[in-house]
């Protein structure tokens, strides 16, 4: 699983054709590569990436999916290289902290949501559709286990579609960090912070918008007050798709149980987890899991297609990044991507959750 040696690998390679649209303003959405790295089983790994992309291509939107190939930071996964990735066993989970590591050794992995939302920054990308965000682990007053989404997305002015942090995760404890970041979190529809699996976490949230042109005029609020953070669409599950939330408590019980009694902690956990829910509803976990994906990918698209008839797609940020605009390498013959201001830094958590 060895590439390129250091020298000679781009520091991000961004595909010809993400690099073309982000030039030409029209709209982009980047994604992550953990949902098939480590987020689903095979095949049906590898048949929901694909059909992501396929989503957006039908709705006039190009797809940026993202990972590392051969310690490449790649803004713009090839088929090839997605179904390689599927396939692959032994990936490493890959979060910002982990990027130089990674590539420096020449390894494969998939990008996590801090990683892929900072990779997506440095190509121009301001729209990434994704399932569910890393958060506040419970028992992390203790533990100190908190994901490096949340300090990546305080620093990073991309625009993330999820639907919600993951059901197994402090949701409470994880708005209030956002509130600290000063990261807008925003309802499509609804003030009802979803929980992933459910539409209704139980937990409230201040604003709310109606329309994707809506969440654009945000974004483009954002931009003009040169603020540096991320701003973040919940997306809910249909409730027709969404688990029976009168199971959910004993199911996150029961898995969390099983993860102590096995000592499985840190970045581990997540993908356990998530693998004992679906174990336990017997694959009904999947099956949302994977409508949640589509919906925010639906949703996404639209985003970033109302951003680009604003004409302010190919802004990245304005001024929401801080330093000189970073170089990014594309492939011979493609518009470069390095207009982007970078990111600010971000420390790494104790634990990235982020898949």
């Amino acid at each position: 699983m060895t590439g390129l040696p250091p020298s000679a690998a781009p520091a991000v390679q961004v595909s010809e054709e993400v690099a073309r649209a982000v030039a030409d303003g029209r709209p982009v959405v980047a994604l992550e590569s953990t949902i098939f790295t480590h987020g689903l089983p095979r095949p049906r790994n590898l048949a929901v990436a694909l059909e992501a992309e396929r989503q957006l291509r039908a709705a006039g939107v190009v797809p940026a999916t993202i990972g590392v190939h051969t310690g490449v930071p790649t803004v713009g996964l090839s088929t090839e290289q997605i179904t390689e990735l599927s396939a692959a066993d032994g990936l490493d989970k890959v979060s910002l902290r982990d990027l130089p590591v990674v590539a420096a050794l020449g390894r494969h992995g998939g990008t996590t949501v801090a990683a892929t939302a900072f990779l997506a920054h440095r190509a121009g990308i301001r729209v990434f559709s994704t399932g569910g965000l890393g958060g506040v682990h419970l028992g992390a007053s203790e533990s100190f286990d908190e994901s490096a989404d949340l300090t990546t997305l305080a620093a990073t002015p991309v625009t993330v579609v999820s639907a919600g942090v993951k059901s197994i995760l402090d949701i409470r404890a994880t708005l209030e960090r956002f509130e600290t970041y000063n990261v807008p979190v925003i309802g499509y529809r609804t003030r009802k912070y979803p929980g992933f699996y459910v539409t209704d976490s139980g937990h409230e949230i201040n604003f709310s918008v109606d329309s994707p042109e809506q969440a654009a005029r945000v974004i483009e609020s954002r931009d003009r007050l040169g603020l540096p953070q991320a701003v973040l669409i919940a997306n809910p599950v249909d409730p027709a798709e969404q688990l029976p939330p009168e199971e959910l408590d004993g199911i996150l019980a029961r898995a969390w149980a099983e993860a102590e009694r096995l000592g499985v902690t840190g970045n581990a956990a997540t993908p356990f987890l998530l693998d004992f829910i679906q174990r336990d509803t017997g694959g009904r976990s999947l099956e949302v899991n994977v409508e949640v994906y589509r919906g925010n990918v639906r949703l996404g698209g639209e985003i970033a297609a109302a951003l680009a008839a604003s004409g302010a797609s190919g802004a990245s940020g304005a001024a929401g990044g801080s330093g000189a605009a970073p170089v990014v390498d594309a492939p011979a013959g493609a518009a470069s991507a390095g207009g982007a201001p970078a990111a600010g830094p971000a420390p790494a958590a104790a634990a990235e959750t982020g898949a």
